[in-house]
């Protein structure tokens, strides 16, 4: 793809009448969806037809559809073979990088944004300085959204395109546990997906990452089978205040928290083959004799603060 950009000084463009057949949706990926603003759009579009053209750029054998996906769907639901539509460039560089400079016009999202610019990263080859020159916009606010995209796998990226996940969620909560340690990104993905489609508020979504990302097995187990309305029944229980808890039982959830920890690291590095150093083995086989020895009393006292917990 090559760049050709056209400036100001350039002849305005025409609107023509296409039809529906002869265009190419290969950037409908990059554009969210919202079921029910298309839902009042197809009522309208029904009583007075398209408005506003389809907005794209014209090809020698076709016309890339850039801006106007919701309007070119209802059409195809209402028979409507042919829609205006107005090229906004001779190629697709130029064409996106038009799209995006009107973005305060007609606003495209955050994440829409990213998939653009990445487009003309990746397939127009240009860089950063580069977009950020031609969209009169700082090389941060270039890098920023190009680095959004990057911390998510193409399996969020679709749900959050596809609006089945609240974007809001997450921007503002998903990268938090991102920065976890023991999160992966499998985590994020089985999370947002099981979440994906449920119709959730904002603050539900917080409350089932809290219990998922900082709970239970048993709690992540839960969410991962669906029962999302028992999950939320579990975390109404929880003090939302961490002041509720005195300083010495917020300690005591520390200690549980390290022990747990510790608990997954060393079942892990047990097996490791790493292990080969006698001097080791020696000392590791006296402490596990230690904690085999108090491990029956261990796990009574657990059973029974686990029973009491549950009964407060």
């Amino acid at each position: 793809m090559n760049i050709h950009l056209k400036g100001p000084s350039d002849a305005p463009p025409t609107i023509r009448e296409v039809e529906l057949s002869y265009i190419d949706l290969r950037y409908e990926g990059h554009r969210m969806k919202q079921p029910r603003l298309e839902e009042r759009l197809l009522s309208s579009i029904a009583q007075r037809g398209i408005q506003e053209p389809l907005e794209g750029v014209a090809l020698a054998q076709t016309h890339v559809l850039l801006n106007g996906f919701k309007r070119y769907r209802c059409a195809l639901k209402l028979h409507i073979p042919r829609a205006p539509f107005l090229s906004l460039g001779p190629d697709e560089v130029a064409a996106i990088t038009n799209l995006l400079r009107n973005s305060n016009k007609k606003p495209l999202g955050l994440l829409e944004q990213a998939r653009f610019i990445d487009e003309l990263k990746q397939t127009g080859g240009m860089s950063v300085g580069q977009i950020a020159e031609e969209l009169q916009r700082s090389k941060a606010w270039v890098s920023m959204r190009l680095g959004l995209l990057a911390t998510m796998s193409p399996k969020v990226r679709d749900l959050l395109l596809a609006g089945a996940f609240p974007i809001y969620s997450y921007m503002y909560l998903m990268r938090q546990f991102m920065r976890m340690n023991r999160v992966k990104t499998t985590d994020i993905d089985a999370f947002v997906g099981a979440l994906s489609g449920r119709s959730l508020s904002i603050r539900e979504v917080e409350q089932l990452a809290h219990g998922f990302f900082r709970g239970p097995e048993s709690f992540r187990q839960e969410i991962l089978q669906g029962h999302l309305a028992l999950a939320l029944r579990q975390m109404a229980q929880v003090p939302q205040d961490p002041d509720a808890c005195s300083e010495f039982e917020r300690i005591l959830v520390g200690d549980l928290e390290a022990l747990q920890k510790y608990r997954l690291r060393v079942m892990g590095k047990s097996q490791s083959p790493q292990l080969k150093n006698r001097a080791f083995f020696a000392q590791a086989h006296l402490l596990t004799a230690e904690l085999l020895s108090g491990a029956p009393a261990f796990l009574q006292t657990l059973r029974t603060f686990h029973d009491r917990c549950g009964q407060a």
